[in-house]
């Protein structure tokens, strides 16, 4: 990696208009690249120069942060787009922060690693709009020095980032993080639809949950977005209902029964089928409210 090269951006959504906001911020240049011309405009808006192609991006950029949707989608970028457009040898660097599988990324490492295109896992612990504010945490996957070689850019993105492990460990660690995080904001929005209907004021309820034991982030980030009803996405619903599946394809491999996390993928998918998808997570208090007994 050259410090005179452009960092390369594919996926211009919600995180990666964050990633390239805490880049270019720092000082580096961002050529980015999204399949929708509405987001390339975006990334222009904020200061960062939209590619033609991925393949364009690729032949000019080190390194290249992957924030796309899916591990198919991870997986379409890397093969069939970066490396026929690098060709072997290139030593190029590729940060994915998508969550994907990480039994399928861990597979993607090994198949790439002939062409000498370096793989590193990056997916962040935060929202998008706690990453734009440098509040992301990055949980790091591969080889040490890889990560070593691309400091300045994780410091740039993230406020703290941890190396767990092999290819595949980041994305453990991800699922994981966001299972507790998950069932923390349906516990939030459970608690607030219960003192509502108990009569109590949900905004002075919620301040005294801050001040107790019950207390956690999510209270601050999404407590008065639920009762407000502000579901302006920093992470949706399908995005999150995605990584639930995730979690419990893992939990199905291992063995692993996972009661709480079932009924939390119900409360999701009925989200979904009520259309409210491409809300912010925190509209699972919507179906929450809905839950009433005859």
């Amino acid at each position: 990696m050259s410090d005179r090269n452009p960092v390369g951006l594919v996926g211009v959504g919600l995180l990666g208009q964050a990633f390239a906001h805490r880049l270019l911020d720092a000082g580096f240049e961002v050529v980015g690249f999204d399949v929708d011309p509405a987001k390339n405009a975006k990334l222009a808006e904020l200061g960062g120069r939209p590619a033609s192609s991925v393949a364009d991006l690729a032949r000019h950029c080190d390194p290249i942060v992957l924030a796309v949707f899916s591990t198919d989608q991870v997986e379409a970028v890397i093969e069939s787009e970066l490396l026929p457009a690098l060709g072997d040898r290139s030593g190029k660097i590729v940060l994915c922060a998508s969550t994907c599988d990480p039994d399928r990324i861990a597979a993607l490492g090994k198949r790439i690693a002939a062409s000498g295109l370096r793989l590193l896992e990056t997916p962040v612990s935060g929202a998008s709009g706690q990453v734009s504010r440098g509040e992301g945490v990055a949980l790091i996957g591969g080889d040490a020095q890889v990560a070593s070689a691309v400091e300045p850019i994780l410091r740039a993105l993230f406020a703290a980032h941890f190396h767990i492990g092999k290819i595949g460990d980041g994305g453990r660690a991800k699922l994981a993080v966001n299972l507790i995080l998950g069932l923390n904001r349906l516990a939030v929005a459970e608690g607030l639809v219960f003192a509502e209907r108990l009569g109590l004021d949900a905004e002075a309820f919620l301040k005294v949950a801050r001040s107790s034991a019950a207390y956690s982030q999510v209270m601050d980030i999404k407590g008065s977005k639920m009762i407000r009803g502000e579901f302006g996405a920093e992470g949706r619903v399908t995005q999150h209902l995605k990584d639930v599946r995730l979690m419990l394809a893992q939990a199905e491999r291992v063995k692993q029964q996972l009661p709480l996390l079932e009924i939390h993928a119900d409360v999701l998918e009925a989200c979904v089928r009520q259309g409210e998808g491409d809300l912010d997570n925190s509209a699972v208090i919507k179906e929450i409210r809905r839950r009433t007994r005859p």
